[in-house]
């Protein structure tokens, strides 16, 4: 409870008496039971199985390497794209826009997620907006958005930055909203101010749910970047260049090399995305 404000120290010191009270009827926890190692092992042998057999038959011939190639054929592609800096270069390219739009993207949403939460006018207003809006594919706007900005990095910053916009100020609205009123009504009690209730009470307890709008951010701003470069980059750089350029000259193993870096990426930048929250928020994810 270290994030906390000073003026809920009686209540925490109740809670962690109340905790201590509890853990002292109930005896030592049970410790929960650990899989056997095979269980384990699943995941790590259902990817290995599956890879045999496909890598079996392509070498049998029941698959024509043109549509789908062997895994041992991917792989050296990918080792030759890495070394030869096609892949770490483009990669970088695509990341760079990514960001470029999620930072915009995220700081926007949270301000007018926490305004739309703490003012009824705010919310009246732009709520019709939000709700008109947000069920809109977001891909249906890239030609409107190559109409108005051309094929260069503009359109595609701002494909990203509209796609992350709408999912982190919906769930930053709905965790300000959905804050217990119990808190609330506490803090007012003990003497906050609205200010303090607002900034010490309010949006932290909205911090989950503003995480969770920045992770389907992130998501949805990954898949239409690299659609958008697939569409119209004309800068012909970034992983969806790629996928685009090699699928018309029917270079499947270069197109699934390009599809598992970009498969790694999503899951690097996801998983850091959960830790960079414990980090800034332990109160959030049960860390006191």
């Amino acid at each position: 409870y270290s994030g906390l404000p000073a003026f809920t120290e009686p209540y925490r010191k109740g809670w962690q008496l109340a905790v201590e009270e509890i853990n002292a009827k109930s005896g030592r926890p049970a410790r929960r039971r650990r899989d056997p190692l095979w269980i384990r092992a699943l995941p790590t042998l259902s990817v290995v199985l599956f890879l045999a057999l496909w890598e079996a038959a392509v070498r049998a011939g029941e698959v024509a390497p043109i549509i789908l190639p062997a895994p041992s054929s991917i792989a050296r592609y990918l080792v030759a794209m890495i070394v030869d800096g096609t892949l770490p270069y483009n990669l970088a390219v695509t990341f760079a826009r990514i960001m470029a739009g999620f930072v915009v993207a995220g700081l926007l949403g949270v301000l007018v997620g926490v305004l739309m939460g703490m003012s009824r006018i705010a919310a009246k207003v732009l709520d019709p907006w939000i709700a008109a809006l947000y069920p809109l594919p977001k891909i249906s706007l890239i030609p409107l958005l190559i109409i108005w900005l051309g094929t260069g990095e503009a359109y595609i910053l701002t494909i990203s930055a509209v796609t992350a916009f709408f999912p982190v100020v919906i769930s930053t609205f709905a965790g300000i909203r959905q804050t217990s009123q119990e808190f609330v009504k506490a803090a007012r009690d003990l003497g906050a101010s609205t200010r303090q209730i607002q900034v010490h009470v309010v949006i932290p307890a909205a911090i989950p749910s503003i995480f969770s709008g920045l992770h389907l951010g992130m998501g949805v701003t990954i898949i239409l970047v690299v659609a958008a470069e697939m569409i119209g980059g004309s800068n012909q750089s970034g992983m969806g260049y790629l996928l685009i350029r090699y699928g018309q000259v029917m270079e499947t193993e270069k197109v699934f090399a390009a599809l598992v870096v970009l498969a790694v990426f999503g899951g690097v930048i996801i998983k850091a995305q959960q830790a960079i929250d414990r980090i800034v928020a332990p109160w959030a994810f049960g860390k006191h």
